[in-house]
C-alpha cells in the first residue's frame, strides 16, 4: 500500500467487490528492536523438556507399532454379494446395455464403415429387447 495516498488524518475507503465503506486512519508503527537475554538455566530447562517429550515421542511410536494388530472396533465380514447387490447389479448393466444401444444407434452411419452389418445387429438388439420387455410383461399378468 502506499502510504502518500492516505492524508494523516485518515480517508474513507470503499470495498470495490461489495461497496462497504468505512474509515481508515493510518497509524505510525512503532518498529523498534527489544533485545532480551535469556538465562542460561531457562535454556537448560528447554532442552530437558524438548528431551522428555522426544522421549514420550518415541515410546508412543513403539507403542503404535506394537499394537497393530488391535482393533478398537471389530468388523465381522458377511457375504459380500447379497440379493440386494445382485439385483442391483443387474438393474444397471440392463440400463448400460441400453445406453450402449442407443448410442451405437445415434452414429449408425458413422460407424457403419467401420461395422459394416450393424444395422442388422441394431435391428435384432431392438427384437430381442422388444421380446424381454414382453416377456415381463407375461410374468407379470
Amino acid at each position: 500500500m502506499i502510504e502518500n495516498l492516505i492524508p494523516i488524518e485518515g480517508r474513507n475507503l470503499q470495498c470495490g467487490s461489495c461497496g462497504h465503506v468505512w474509515f481508515f486512519k493510518n497509524e505510525e508503527k512503532n518498529l523498534e528492536l527489544k533485545t532480551e537475554i535469556i538465562p542460561n538455566n531457562e535454556i537448560e530447562s528447554d532442552k530437558k523438556i524438548q528431551k522428555k517429550i522426544d522421549i514420550n515421542k518415541k515410546d508412543l511410536r513403539d507403542e503404535i507399532i506394537n499394537n497393530t494388530d488391535k482393533a478398537l472396533i471389530k468388523y465381522e465380514e458377511g457375504p459380500k454379494i447379497t440379493l440386494t447387490n445382485l439385483l442391483g447389479y443387474i438393474v444397471v448393466s440392463i440400463l448400460s446395455f441400453i445406453a450402449l444401444i442407443i448410442l451405437l444407434d445415434t452414429f449408425q452411419i458413422q460407424l457403419s464403415s467401420i461395422f459394416p452389418n450393424l444395422e442388422l445387429l441394431l435391428y435384432n438388439l431392438y427384437e430381442t429387447m422388444k421380446d424381454m420387455l414382453l416377456f415381463v410383461k407375461d410374468l407379470i399378468k
